[in-house]
């Protein structure tokens, strides 16, 4: 197939691209590396069957073109991670829903088939563990610039979901559960690539809260996989799916493991969320996904443990380290 991935240099975008690749595909990507990364796709820029667009998907004469050129395309594009959603909630929102308008629009001229990467942000404070694509979203209040991120991610869906349903254009909407893998940037603050960060270069790892709030890591590997079989699935049109892990653990438990497996001498410390993020900062205390939909789908069950996929980010930032320790000796 000949496959558009917005977002293509992010984290997942770049490993969606190799899967896709590695499977005989030619992809296109757009990015305008707002928070994705050239490198992530330097080893890709060469191969005969990828191609890259370095602008945004606000462009739409740039998008129409590479939306007219494939078959489907695979929408990732999207502001991440809690520290730019905290600091920059205008930004966020306007990239989200205004980016999502302009690809669903652009592919209903032809009925191009568009996956949606949503997020459980969405589902809020809901205290409905684990939580169900039918369970309800529980917003938290406007005044708490946090939940920007969620409500945009929301309409995101709605909007989808509403293209299927009045003009029939075939879209999948996925929600992704703290995917976790090689390549991704603690940047943002995302939470295992800074963890392991601070842990290899003996600094405190820094646990916000009480430590007591639980999350489930999913290898992007295994996120990956699930994306690419729900798109080639026609009886997954019009429908919802949680992809992730549903092994939960403790952030304190994590930074212990993430500590471990590294060698650390490194302290843990507790960081309150109001000197994390912002006063009155509101967190989701347990964050677990029901998988049985994607699984009866198309299979979906995770592969790679946690331990796993902790060695995979800690060999690779090990590696990255090294050649930045290299190039300071070669510059001294």
């Amino acid at each position: 197939m000949r496959v558009l991935i917005t977002g293509g240099s992010g984290f997942i975008g770049s490993h969606l691209s190799d899967a896709c690749l590695q499977r005989g595909d030619e992809v296109f990507i757009i990015d305008d590396l707002s928070t994705g990364s050239f490198e992530n796709i330097r080893h890709l820029k060469d191969h005969p069957r990828f191609h890259y667009t370095i602008e945004s998907v606000h462009n739409q004469p740039v998008a129409a073109e590479l939306v007219d050129q494939c078959d489907v395309i695979f929408h990732l594009a999207a502001a991440v991670g809690v520290k730019l959603i905290v600091e920059s909630p205008v930004h966020t929102i306007e990239t989200n829903v205004r980016g999502t308008e302009t690809i669903l629009a652009l592919a209903n001229k032809k009925k191009k088939k568009v996956l949606i990467a949503s997020t459980s942000e969405v589902y809020g404070l809901s205290t409905e563990v684990p939580f169900r694509e039918d369970g309800n979203l529980v917003m938290g209040a406007t005044t708490k610039g946090r939940w920007s991120y969620a409500c945009s991610k929301a309409i995101d869906e709605f909007l989808a979901l509403a293209y299927w349903r009045e003009k029939k254009l075939p879209t999948v909407v996925v929600r992704l559960f703290n995917t976790v893998g090689p390549r991704q940037t603690g940047q943002y603050g995302m939470v295992i690539p800074t963890f392991v960060k601070q842990a290899l270069s003996g600094r405190p790892i820094t646990v916000y809260g009480s430590g007591e709030q639980s999350r489930c890591f999913c290898y992007v590997g295994d996120v990956v996989g699930a994306l690419m079989k729900l798109m080639d699935d026609e009886q997954a049109v019009g429908e919802v799916f949680n992809v992730g892990s549903n092994h939960e653990i403790t952030i304190s438990d994590l930074a212990r493991k993430v500590k471990d497996l590294a060698n650390s001498e490194s302290e843990i410390v507790l960081v309150p969320y109001d000197e994390a993020y912002e006063e009155g900062f509101e967190d989701m205390p347990r964050r677990v996904p029901d998988i049985s939909k994607v699984n009866k789908q198309v299979g979906f069950q995770p592969q790679m443990d946690l331990d796993g996929i902790l060695k995979s980010v800690i060999e690779f930032h090990s590696g990255r380290q090294g050649q930045e320790n290299k190039g300071t000796s070669a510059q001294r």
